[in-house]
């Protein structure tokens, strides 16, 4: 099968002739991987070791320039070194001198749908007709926490929720523009759309179920109603301990669940797949808080054949690491994970 026929079996619910992996990690991890296995770049690493990663696709940004040093939402970040690579860090949130929605009206421009430019989409996907087109989607809570800062975003959902509401309905309506418009460029060729929100910590939820159902579900499904009705798959990205709030994600619509971080509370693999298995797809499971970066190969390779035993029975499951792999963990890890799941995984 072509990684797209691989992926789309999974998603259907039919029998894939191997499972599919998938391919996530940081820029310093991939160089790490390319150099151990002595090839030019990422894509003959992947033919190398067989992934089937996705092709994504997207807009031109030709809206006005953002101000020096700030994105186009007005947020400025910063490179951080962690010791073997660097982050991305927002270090100025432009709406956090606000604390009602007639400020932000009075001095905050959104950024408009029509700054973007779709017309280049249809020419992306040339040469891609074999890998699972991914494109569109939303994590605005995420972008809400950039605007106004982590602290005050969670005591906004009990202090100022009117000025959530108001935030969230405007991030929501730009990425539903942006998700719409990519469907249009290319009709029926996105596969997967990611629709994300992190909803746990490594104990349990980070909202209240409340909360989760005010702020975030109903645009959210919205969203997930929007993708179903282009013939595309709802890919959601949750980290954490989100059991509690997954037969309520289910019913929202999402279709995959991402990343399956299974040394979360209640996440143990076992449970996920006799009581979800027959309703979501798995990605993910390979663990990225001990097993990769700091496991043997030979616990890599064990955890590879328990995750298709337990996740890939009857072919519901994408293998690949829990979120991104890090420079910290040695490339072999890595390497003896995807050829692990080459050598076991047929079905």
């Amino acid at each position: 099968m072509t990684p797209r026929e691989r992926w789309l079996a999974v998603l259907q619910r039919e029998t894939p002739d191997r499972v599919p992996m998938d391919y996530w990690a940081t820029a310093e991890a991939t160089q790490k991987l390319i150099d151990y296995l002595g090839v030019p770049d990422m894509a003959a690493a992947a033919k190398r070791l067989h992934i089937d990663r996705p092709f994504s696709v997207g807009p031109r940004y030709v809206g006005p320039p953002p101000e020096k040093g700030a994105d186009i939402f007005g947020c400025r970040h910063r490179r951080v070194d962690y010791g073997t690579g660097e982050y991305s860090e927002c270090i100025y949130n432009p709406l956090a001198e606000f604390e009602t929605v007639s400020e932000v009206e009075k001095n905050y421009q959104w950024p408009q749908p029509d700054w973007w430019d779709y017309s280049g989409i249809p020419e992306q996907i040339v040469g891609h007709e074999d890998e699972p087109i991914r494109g569109g989607g939303s994590e605005p809570f995420l972008r809400y926490t950039e605007l106004r800062g982590q602290e005050l975003a969670y005591m906004d959902l009990i202090l100022h929720p009117d000025l959530v509401h108001y935030c969230l309905d405007k991030l929501f309506e730009l990425r539903y523009q942006d998700t719409l418009r990519i469907y249009e460029a290319i009709p029926g060729k996105v596969m997967i759309t990611y629709i994300a929100e992190d909803l746990g910590s490594q104990e349990s939820l980070l909202y209240s179920p409340a909360q989760i159902h005010e702020f975030l579900l109903p645009r959210m499904k919205r969203m997930m109603d929007l993708a179903h009705s282009a013939g595309a798959y709802v890919f959601h990205h949750s980290d954490g301990a989100i059991r509690d709030i997954l037969p309520d994600m289910i019913e929202t619509g999402i279709d995959v669940l991402n990343p399956v971080q299974w040394r979360c509370k209640g996440m143990e693999r076992e449970g996920l797949k006799a009581d979800f298995g027959d309703r979501i797809i798995f990605h993910g499971a390979m663990d990225n808080q001990y097993t990769i970066p700091f496991g043997t190969v030979e616990e890599v390779r064990q955890e590879v054949v328990d995750n298709l035993r337990i996740l890939g029975e009857g072919g519901g499951y994408i293998l690949a690491p829990c979120h991104n792999i890090q420079a910290v963990g040695p490339p072999e890890n890595v390497v003896a994970m995807y050829e692990t799941a080459y050598e076991v995984g047929w079905y």
